[in-house]
């Protein structure tokens, strides 16, 4: 009986499911570089070449422990651009008896393979990913008749789950989250260490050509690629990232930088979302740390918070909520993305260096993508559907399961606070706290209004205005809101003529 057992870019794990109990002298192994996957959406450079050079070294990986595979290359004369189509000609030219695959990462490749077996008159099995923490089916009981799904308390289960960072019953140090200790701007003098760097293997050299003769019209710049693309490379950024940047990573992992992206963060989300790293073995690296005494609790908890509760809990609820997730836009947002998210042409610096640092590396820490490019796409009103397609596009970490929850959830409230208790809006003075943007700056972070005002000021109470019906009942708006009623009407005109002059040069394609 011959198997094929097809792999995913995002499953490039030995400990994969689908690899588990695999024949070696029958069964075969699909890994194909496709058409309709580099380009349903235009797929940064730096993501495709990373992608398609970790699925070649994986594909040797596999190859040197007795399987066999077939890999499609992108620009093979008979590859038939679609995964299914590849699946479809494997199994005719091997006479294939069953098709296994592991979940995907994504609802629409999930819907399309529910639909293979029927075509291919073929049993097709799809098992659960198990390299996740929480399964759907546990998520789905945590959430039953919750009103509220808030992720600090699916983390707190998950921390009692797996023990990790607990003393017996109790959290370690007694308390289940010190975000609060974790919001710091980073002093003057301080320098990040850099980032691991690797040399591109011929592997990825030819890679990197292929995309620049395939993909020159994507989003994004290929040179200076020095992502790991093995997973003996990604765990030595991982151990990197532990020997020297875990132990300031939680003060400064909300801080901003102009010339230093990578700060104190691990970029590790390339290697865990495509599979080169598990979520398990890097919580126990860091718990490690903080129990040898190389590391500070708040540093510890803040990251594996964002890797057991945040990263397992977005993917729970996109599972739980989709297809019709994708369609939520509960403050009817209309505007389209303007043109500086793709060319960086802004006079506002923090969205300048943060378009730029994203084009250059396909990569932004959360706070950037949260507060800067986020920020400014709620309080603009930009539409969903263009603003959850550009975050999946420019970041290489970025695949719909993870992107979609934290862009409609988080950044611009879109489900209406099944995600987030409320909007996560903020003036320039939050920015000009957490960076040094505001002092390269065209703008004038501290004036609120008029020409040279920085726009997020004025922004910020028009986006609270013209929202007030859906939000001003909101509990944690209550401040603001107060605020909001208290401003004369001139000041409340001024807000609105300001915004109204900024939206009509974004919709007349004017440097704003």
């Amino acid at each position: 009986m011959t198997t094929l057992r097809l792999i995913l870019a995002d499953q490039l794990s030995h400990s994969l499911a689908s690899l588990q109990d695999c024949d070696l002298n029958n069964d075969w192994l699909l890994i194909a570089e496709v058409r309709e996957e580099a380009s349903y959406v235009k797929h940064h450079k730096k993501k495709i070449a990373f992608l398609f050079s970790a699925m070649r070294h994986f594909a040797e990986e596999l190859k040197e422990q007795g399987h066999n595979l077939h890999y499609t290359h992108y620009n093979d004369a008979n590859n038939q651009g679609s995964l299914f189509a590849e699946v479809e000609r494997l199994c005719k030219q091997k006479n294939v008896d069953k098709i296994v695959l592991t979940h995907p990462g994504e609802y629409r490749i999930l819907a399309e393979m529910q639909s293979w077996q029927e075509k291919l008159k073929i049993p097709v099995e799809i098992l659960q990913d198990d390299r996740f923490l929480s399964s759907l089916d546990e998520f789905a009981t945590w959430a039953h008749e919750r009103k509220q799904l808030r992720m600090e308390f699916f983390y707190r289960e998950m921390r009692k789950k797996w023990h990790f960072l607990m003393d017996g019953d109790k959290p370690v140090g007694d308390k289940w989250n010190f975000d609060s200790s974790n919001r710091k701007a980073l002093p003057k003098g301080m320098a990040p260490p850099q980032p691991s760097k690797f040399e591109p293997d011929t592997i990825t050299q030819d890679v990197l050509a292929l995309v620049a003769e395939n993909f020159s019209e994507h989003f994004g710049e290929l040179d200076n690629f020095h992502f790991a693309t093995t997973r003996t490379q990604a765990l030595l950024v991982l151990h990197e990232f532990i020997a020297q940047r875990l132990i300031h990573f939680g003060d400064y992992q909300d801080a901003m930088v102009q010339g230093e992206p990578w700060m104190y963060h691990s970029h590790i989300g390339f290697y865990l979302n495509c599979g080169l790293l598990t979520p398990k073995e890097i919580i126990e690296q860091a718990e490690n740390a903080y129990r040898n005494g190389d590391a500070p609790l708040n540093a510890v908890e803040g990251f594996i918070r964002q890797i057991l509760g945040w990263r397992e809990y977005v993917r729970g609820l996109y599972w739980l909520k989709m297809p019709d997730y994708k369609a939520e836009n509960f403050l009817e947002a209309t505007r389209s993305l303007p043109q500086f998210y793709w060319d960086a042409k802004t006079k506002m610096n923090c969205l300048h260096q943060c378009v730029k640092e994203t084009s250059e590396n396909a990569y932004a820490h959360h706070i950037q993508r949260l507060m800067v490019l986020g920020n400014f796409a709620l309080l603009a009103g930009l539409h969903p559907d263009e603003v959850n397609e550009w975050f999946l596009i420019v970041y290489a970490d970025a695949y719909e399961w993870v992107e979609l929850p934290n862009v409609s959830g988080m950044i611009l409230f879109a489900d209406g606070g099944l995600l987030a208790s409320k909007p996560y809006a903020a003036s320039g003075s939050y920015i000009n706290k957490m960076s040094n943007y505001c002092k390269g700056c065209h703008y004038k972070v501290k004036e609120k209004n008029g020409p040279q005002a920085c726009p997020f000021n004025y922004l910020y109470w028009d986006f609270l205005d013209r929202n007030q019906e859906k939000l001003g009942k909101n509990p944690r708006l209550g401040m603001p809101y107060r605020t909001l009623s208290k401003m004369t009407t001139e000041k409340r005109q001024a807000i609105q003529s300001d915004a109204q002059i900024l939206f009509k040069a974004l919709e007349n394609n004017e440097e704003v």
